[in-house]
């Protein structure tokens, strides 16, 4: 095998950067790639200096890139979507949360994908959306052509394909469930590059958007990749084997651009979406914190950008302060799009941080920000909850910790009351950005019922809108999460006739949108469709497999002394039907009026507690 000397390495990119720089055109709009991972901290990398990660076409890729060493996103994956692909703050887009009907971008914000296809991009989005699995929040209708993802936040998750699990899955393609043969992330990156093929044919100009579930737990790997960390615990050895399997796929897609001959003129961008959630056990990277934290460990991110065109092929570093609202307009600025007079962003673009040759690249030049992240995972905002108010040199947190981050990265010694004017300063801040998004809040998302765009819309417990959890992923329903004496999450209780007994009352609802007038048929189901099991019966297991952790499927599911369906809408009972021992679903019919409401259908035991219809299934048949 030829070896290349580093120093010779160096000096030649030291020589092509060179001859770049000398360059005064800007290039012409570029392709565009953007990878985010899931759960994937800042440390989770060799070349930030994690220990026991392997990920040398990542680290070479951040050898050959510009980086912002100072980039922050939410704690949590579906709040940095709606922000990298909006500009705007997560809260204002209503996505404050992953489940509880708040992970649904708002119908009027305008995303990255519209605004590029309008530019004549072709835009493809391939593994995880997050933001919606009904009309009108779907990639598809947000702007993007080509779409290849799987359900919910993850493979396995309740708006999933039933029984999927990391290999050999059935996922979304255009609308349409497709079968997948091998690992979740293998097969997202094999789309992305059939798109990427298409797109080079048809000399199109492209926005790969590859967001991969890995390594969100639960923790599955490929067993060759987890054979690579054998003197490590299992758990992490299935996360840094997931990644690892990214790294190779990263490389691999370089590859293939190059064999393209694009690799030039493509935007090539690796990002996280939080905070490592496993590996903090490993490696930090010095910071406080990890997936979900409101300190610098659950939103600081890796960020690098590669572009050889513009001179973006060196290691360049500004540790300026940054966000994912400021993506948009950065891309949109690279891209040479333009948005709408009326649409106004939180953020700012970023190319003058990005570009070694721009005169403007220290700190000291950029004008002085503050910025909010905050972890809210809650029905409807706190104020305070989880926040960090930043600037370049502080930190507030939670309006009563101060730390000057850039000598106290570790958040460990709290200064406010040393400083005062400076939390004040902050705190200001902070009040006049909430003042500002407050009255957004109570702009609830609702899926739509009766829309042509969406005739027969499928509804699962994944976005109920309630104060505990909802049962997010299958592991959940087979559980028959929420009655009392199972296992799962919170249950809603309240007191029978027995003093010493209680049962479950359902409280959660869907936010829902009649769009039309007319008889509309809602059925209820305990079990998906696709498993035609009887709403009392129980479930086998299905098969493991490879990792740590034990698959959703892989746990038998309940059965449940179901004896009627009641449906209720807007708080009231509308109907009731008895539940024979083999009806695998209810069907009621009812004609609503268009306009907004509250849809909760249940089932109720025959001890008195109830159910939610954990999946539902809503046709519009005629109109009055």
């Amino acid at each position: 095998m030829l070896r290349t000397s580093p120093l010779l390495v160096s000096l030649w990119g030291i020589i092509a950067c060179s001859v770049l720089y000398a360059d005064d055109a800007r290039p012409a709009p570029p392709n565009i790639v953007l990878v985010i991972t899931d759960d994937q901290g800042y440390g989770d990398l060799g070349c930030t200096g994690n220990p026991i990660a392997r990920t040398p076409h990542i680290d070479r890729l951040a050898a050959e890139s510009s980086q912002l060493s100072d980039y922050h996103v939410a704690p949590t994956c579906s709040p940095t979507r709606a922000a990298l692909l909006t500009g705007h703050w997560t809260d204002r887009t209503g996505v404050w949360h992953t489940v509880n009907g708040r992970s649904m971008l708002r119908e009027d914000e305008v995303t990255l994908a519209e605004l590029l296809r309008r530019q004549g991009y072709a835009t493809g989005l391939f593994g995880k959306w997050h933001l919606g699995d009904n009309y009108p929040y779907r990639p598809e209708d947000r702007g993007f052509t080509e779409v290849y993802r799987h359900g919910g936040g993850g493979v396995g998750q309740t708006p999933d394909v039933w029984d999927n699990a990391y290999f050999d899955g059935h996922y979304f393609h255009n609308g349409e469930i497709v079968a997948a043969k091998g690992f979740c992330t293998d097969v997202f990156f094999e789309q992305s590059r059939m798109f990427i093929q298409d797109c080079v044919s048809r000399q199109q100009p492209f926005f790969a958007y590859i967001t991969t579930n890995a390594p969100h737990g639960p923790l599955h790997a490929p067993q060759h990749y987890m054979d690579m960390y054998a003197d490590q615990p299992k758990a992490i050895a299935a996360f840094y084997g997931m990644i690892k399997n990214i790294d190779d796929n990263v490389g691999q897609l370089r590859e293939l651009l190059r064999k393209l001959d694009i690799a030039d003129n493509t935007l090539f961008i690796f990002t996280t979406d939080n905070g490592t959630a496993t590996g903090s056990r490993i490696f930090n990277a010095g910071m406080r914190g990890a997936k979900g934290s409101e300190y610098d460990g659950g939103h600081r991110v890796p960020f690098f950008a590669h572009w050889p065109a513009a001179g973006w092929n060196c290691k360049h570093v500004n540790d300026t302060l940054c966000h994912a609202v400021d993506i948009v307009p950065t891309l949109l600025e690279i891209a040479g799009a333009k948005a709408p007079p009326e649409l106004k962003f939180d953020g700012i673009s970023l190319r003058p941080l990005l570009d070694p040759a721009a005169e403007t690249t220290e700190t000291s030049d950029w004008p002085e920000r503050m910025l909010v992240t905050d972890s809210q995972r809650v029905r409807d905002p706190i104020k305070w909850k989880q926040t960090a108010v930043m600037s370049q040199q502080w930190r507030l947190v939670n309006n009563n910790e101060l730390y000057r981050i850039k000598e106290d990265p570790g958040q460990e010694r709290n200064v406010i009351t040393e400083y005062p004017e400076q939390a004040t300063r902050m705190r200001e801040f902070y009040d006049a950005w909430w003042a500002e998004l407050e009255p957004t809040f109570a702009r609830t998302t609702r899926i739509y019922l009766g829309h042509p765009e969406h005739p027969v819309v499928s509804l699962t417990g994944h976005d109920w809108i309630q104060e505990e959890l909802p049962p997010w992923n299958q592991g959940h329903i087979r559980q028959a999460h929420g009655l009392p004496g199972k296992k799962g999450n919170p249950q809603n209780k309240a007191a029978s006739n027995s003093a010493a007994e209680a049962v479950a009352v359902h409280r959660g609802h869907w936010a829902v949108k009649w769009v039309q007038a007319g008889e509309y048929e809602i059925r209820v189901l305990r079990w998906p469709m696709e498993t035609k099991t009887a709403i009392t019966a129980g479930l086998p297991a299905a098969p493991n497999v490879p990792g740590a952790t034990m698959a959703y499927r892989a746990q038998p599911g309940v059965a449940v002394p179901i004896t009627e369906a009641i449906l209720r809408i807007d708080g009231r009972e509308i109907a009731r039907l008895s539940v024979g021992s083999d009806e695998s679903e209810v069907r009621f019919k009812v004609n609503m009026t268009a306009g907004e409401g509250e849809l909760s259908p249940v089932f109720r035991t025959g001890e008195g507690s109830e159910l939610g219809a954990y999946y539902t299934v809503v046709e519009r048949l005629h109109s009055n």
